[in-house]
């Protein structure tokens, strides 16, 4: 059944390209579900005989792969490029190896082009746009007819200008078309109320040769040394504690709701092992790793998407898109503490569910960053992520060619399989020396460890 926001939304897009407009924008947190109602925006362009073709870009295969589910089953049509189909969803990846006989192939259709998480696509011009911006200005641009973009997280830490997005001058704010917070989402119990539980150490002693030295905080350790945090989150008693938190909370909310589920966010392969084997050999939990290095992660994630096990371990694979609304407990051990992968990350458990207990609960660091994220979280916008208008362009990135094909959706699936092999990136990755970090783990004690509850929401939901 469609919400009344993603109702709303969609009656925004449409009246908004009805008067003769080309683009879109929607703000919608994490976990309302931006994919349905941009599906529902599709339905009732195709049925209003506005489209003939529409196209989704997203920034992972996992990601791609729930648009596709998602679409085929709202309307009713397949939804893979394939004979038939009504359009196709890609990773923004394949923009660069779309050539331009591709996009030619497409004039003689009505398209609507959707991007989901368009943060990842910047630039208001091709001298400061990054690849993924760059071709849908040079091409997307200049061949849809209408353009629908999602985020949940409307800001890039660069300060570069979100692509086909207007901000307001000299404050720069983005412009969105419809706006639907956190906030809101809570009250209207298409969210819910997340907790946030800060861990911290009163006493972390740092040892050498010659001395040693105690810390009062993970916030002071990390300011008055030069050991990365990358450290704290590989220290033994440190994954112990906040792993043993997760799934004391998990356990008690799978009384309640007994295929409730659990995600770990881990720093790197070693890492995730690590976390896992905690997880399984110390607190007897079933748990499954999924990583950009494995092929068979998106079965994976499907599965237990479907399942009734407890933990899921996420190396770059579950951060933002992937709906698993089972998921209620989370445990952010990433080296990445950015307010955007913050923000994304907790937006996989905020998704409700028809089960009866609707607990959210974040276990992270204290860090003085993750803290402030934490009490901020009722804002769409931190001041500190504004578009400063004085700022230099960096340096323009030049765009790549693409591959000739002849025809719209002529071996596109090929193309797409191809590309994913070759392009597995993931930007919040984080690589782990292990040396350095078993080392510094050997001189490093972190005793006293403690937890403090953040609710930045604090009205009733109800």
């Amino acid at each position: 059944m469609l919400r009344k926001w993603q109702s709303q939304c969609a009656d925004a897009a449409l009246n908004k390209y009805q008067s003769g407009a080309q683009h879109f924008l929607c703000l919608a947190c994490p976990g309302a579900g931006k994919t349905v109602m941009a599906a529902e925006v599709a339905k009732r362009m195709l049925e209003l005989n506005l489209v003939d073709i529409i196209i989704c870009f997203a920034p992972s295969t996992a990601v791609v792969s729930s648009i596709k589910s998602t679409f085929s089953h709202i309307l009713k049509s397949s939804f893979c490029g394939g004979l038939g189909s009504v359009g196709n969803a890609y990773t923004y990846h394949n923009l660069m190896y779309f050539s331009k006989k591709f996009w030619d192939s497409l004039q003689r259709h009505r398209l609507l082009v959707i991007f989901d998480e368009i943060h990842h696509c910047s630039g208001d011009s091709l001298d400061n746009a990054n690849v993924w911006g760059g071709e849908i200005l040079a091409q997307v641009q200049k061949y849809a007819n209408y353009t629908l973009a999602l985020t949940g997280t409307p800001w890039r830490t660069d300060n570069v200008p979100i692509v086909l997005s207007n901000y307001t001058n000299p404050d720069g704010e983005i412009c969105c078309d419809y706006i639907y917070g956190l906030h809101e989402a809570i009250i209207d119990n298409v969210c819910r109320k997340p907790k946030i539980t800060l861990i911290n150490s009163a006493n972390l002693i740092l040892s050498s040769d010659h001395a040693s030295k105690s810390y009062g905080s993970i916030s002071e350790f990390l300011s008055e040394t030069s050991v990365s945090y990358q450290s704290i989150l590989s220290h033994p008693e440190a994954m112990r504690y906040v792993i043993k938190a997760g799934c004391e909370k998990l356990r008690e909310i799978r009384k309640v709701n007994s295929d409730a589920g659990g995600l770990v966010v881990a720093s790197s392969v070693e890492h995730a092992y690590q976390l896992m084997d905690i997880l399984e050999n110390e607190f007897s939990q079933t748990a499954t790793i999924v990583s950009y290095h494995d092929r068979e992660s998106l079965s994976k994630i499907a599965s237990y998407r479907q399942g009734t096990s407890e933990w899921i371990v996420s190396i770059g694979m579950i951060s933002e898109g992937t709906d698993i609304p089972r998921l209620q407990v989370c445990c952010h051990l990433s080296t990445v503490k950015t307010e955007l992968y913050f923000r994304q990350v907790l937006g996989r458990i905020l998704r409700v569910n028809q089960r009866i207990n609707q607990e959210a609960w974040l276990f992270t660091m204290a860090t003085d960053e993750l803290t402030l994220f934490s009490k901020r979280l009722v804002k769409n916008l931190p001041d500190d992520y504004k578009i400063l208008q004085n700022l230099p362009d960096p340096p323009p990135i030049k765009i790549q060619g693409g591959l000739p094909y002849p025809s719209f959706f002529n071996k596109i699936n090929e193309l797409t399989q191809e590309v994913e092999r070759v392009l597995k990136l993931d930007f919040n990755a984080e690589t782990l020396s292990s040396g350095s970090v078993a080392e510094n783990s050997k001189n490093l004690k972190i005793d006293s460890l403690h937890q403090k509850v953040i609710d930045a929401f604090l009205f009733s939901s109800t």
